[in-house]
């Protein structure tokens, strides 16, 4: 057996250098694709998606502490809600609201 003679199970530099572009460009291309698609989770939509359940958590407060406060909150204007909201929407131990907060409120005290 001479050293000349290749092994023929041993792949090819071609078949190796073809897969290790696709590996690259798989490895570049993959991480995109997801992300405009939404399959991954970015911090700044993760941050708002955190914001949202925390306002809507809030508002449920306000609205029940503005509904055991004031019945028939339908019947009022939406400057009078958004009043009563302001008001309500103070979280114990805050001294001030979340605009977010007073939004949503009003709106649940409108239905």
């Amino acid at each position: 057996m001479s050293t000349t003679t290749m092994n023929p199970a041993a792949p090819s530099w071609g078949a190796v250098k073809s897969r290790l572009l696709f590996l690259v460009i798989g490895l570049i291309a993959g991480p995109e694709i997801t992300n405009v698609t939404g399959w991954q989770i970015t911090s700044v939509s993760l941050q708002k998606r955190v914001h949202a359940a925390i306002v809507e958590q809030q508002a449920l407060f306000c609205e029940a502490k503005a509904r055991a406060e004031v019945q028939g909150t339908v019947k009022l204007d939406r400057s009078a809600r958004t009043e009563l909201a302001r008001k309500s929407a103070i979280m114990p131990g805050a001294t001030t609201t979340d605009i977010d907060v007073v939004r949503a409120c009003a709106n649940k005290l409108a239905r």
